[in-house]
């Protein structure tokens, strides 16, 4: 059986090279990255210009997917009130970034994408723990903060295009009402 749910695409990150080795205290690399209005994903390899694409040690980790919501609840966690400039969710170096979608439930099930280029089948490989560089670069204490809510790493079961914008997620799994936080008030898609 499968559900469809009404999600949107915010962004798609597609970067190089890493931008967070070494110290934290020296600071980011200078990476050029771009919030792609799309991207071509390569069945088991990942995304076309992306660091990981391609890459063996990689290839069930080679797409990122990370709930904006998860990062709202973050900083709410850490304290930051509804007049701040809301957390950068680029920073988290996730590819791509969604709004209306539960990940957690996906790891270790086949899922797909329909965004406007066709469908894109992923296999959700594993949750994506942050790292300690979420602290310096994102917020103090951010780190700490999303460990279990910091998305999920993929491998791509199908080619296709991810475009920004309303997408579906064709899901295995029923929204669980009682993980609000991580994707508050989705409505599953009218079916034809």
């Amino acid at each position: 059986m499968e559900f469809r749910y009404d999600v949107e695409v915010l962004h798609l990150l597609v970067s190089p090279a890493h931008a967070y080795f070494g110290r934290a205290r020296d600071g980011a690399a200078d990476v050029p990255s771009e919030d792609a209005a799309s991207v071509e994903v390569v069945a088991g390899k990942g995304i076309v210009g992306d660091r990981f694409f391609g890459k063996a040690a990689h290839m069930d980790a080679a797409v990122t997917l990370f709930a904006v919501e998860a990062l709202e609840a973050i900083g709410k966690d850490l304290g930051r009130g509804p007049e701040e400039e809301p957390l950068d969710p680029l920073v988290t170096r996730r590819n791509v970034i969604v709004r209306g979608a539960q990940l957690s439930p996906l790891v270790g099930r086949d899922f797909a994408f329909e965004s406007g280029g066709g469908v894109v089948r992923l296999h959700g490989g594993r949750p994506a723990h942050p790292c300690a560089w979420m602290d310096r670069v994102l917020a103090p204490g951010a780190h700490a903060a999303m460990r279990g809510r910091g998305g999920i790493r993929c491998r791509p079961l199908t080619s296709g295009t991810l475009r920004r914008g309303p997408a579906v997620l064709v899901s295995p799994v029923p929204l669980d009402p009682a993980s609000a936080g991580e994707a508050a008030a989705l409505r599953p898609s009218r079916l034809p």
